[in-house]
């Protein structure tokens, strides 16, 4: 029998597995199978993701090993990195509270803001189809529907649809579908977005790799990106999750893309504790 303490935390909803690396090594379990076994909600801890601090980088002050439940990986998530963090600076493993991470999506920069928020760094956009990737048109079928798509990426794929309709049902109807389309040969992530007014939306998500999660930060800024590119919202806009809401700020614009933008909001731990394999 073996014993690793775990750390269990949440953004919006968003939840994830932390432990340190020295504990991972006590599994001897790759780490696709270990985040399969305890992100499940029946006979593991429950979560959204496994996340892994990776202390040994070369250009960053430290890295992440991050895996959605389904044992695969994921380039980013938005409200993961703002737990992550939270976790390391806690653990005194960076020092800053302002610092880089080393990701599959590029360096990504956090701050510990003095509110308890985390502002996070999210880089640059991604609009460019083989970049996305994406193959395909900007319509697109889903069992009975047509739907008029916005392709994105924030490091990870992101098909962002406009809807005056319940959002969650969409996604839970036709994120599925849309996840595994031909037109994202990496898969995507589905946001279905109501706007309520220029300054705030409503957004609802099918993850790839996750399904129907309580909040997605890499979405909330896809989703953002098109609103502001289509001239539905201002330049700072509130994002209302399942899971309670965030901020994403983009100064970009269809003749400037080239701008950074920000997602802002908390990251709280859930509890500790000592998880038997």
């Amino acid at each position: 029998m073996k014993t690793i303490k775990i750390t269990k935390m949440q953004g919006c909803g968003n939840d994830f597995v932390i432990m340190d690396y020295e504990e991972y090594l006590k599994t001897g379990m790759e780490m696709p199978e270990l985040a399969k076994k305890i992100c499940n909600r029946n006979f593991g801890v429950g979560a959204d993701g496994l996340i892994i601090p990776k202390t040994n980088t070369k250009n960053t002050d430290i890295g992440w090993y991050f895996y959605n439940s389904d044992g695969s990986t994921a380039q980013m998530c938005g409200n993961g990195m703002r737990c992550f963090a939270k976790y390391v600076y806690d653990k005194k493993l960076v020092t800053k509270k302002q610092f880089s991470v080393e990701t599959l999506a590029g360096v990504i920069k956090p701050e510990l803001l003095e509110d308890g928020f985390v502002k996070v760094d999210m880089g640059i956009p991604v609009f460019a189809d083989e970049k996305i990737p994406f193959k395909g048109e900007r319509k697109i079928q889903a069992l009975d529907r047509e739907f008029e798509i916005m392709p994105v990426s924030m490091g990870n794929p992101h098909c962002v649809i406009f809807t005056d309709e319940d959002p969650l049902h969409l996604a839970k109807t036709y994120g599925p579908v849309i996840e595994k389309h031909p037109f994202f040969p990496e898969k995507t992530n589905t946001e279905f977005v109501k706007i309520i007014s220029r300054d705030e939306i409503e957004m609802r998500v099918f993850e790839r790799g996750c399904g129907i999660t309580l909040a997605c930060g890499t979405g909330a800024c896809a989703s953002v990106t098109a609103c502001i590119l289509n001239n539905l919202t201002e330049s700072k806009v509130k994002v209302n999750l399942l899971g309670g809401s965030v901020f994403v700020e983009w100064q970009g614009s269809r003749g400037d893309l080239a701008k950074n933008i920000f997602l802002i909001g908390p990251a709280e731990y859930s509890f500790f504790a000592e998880y038997i394999l």
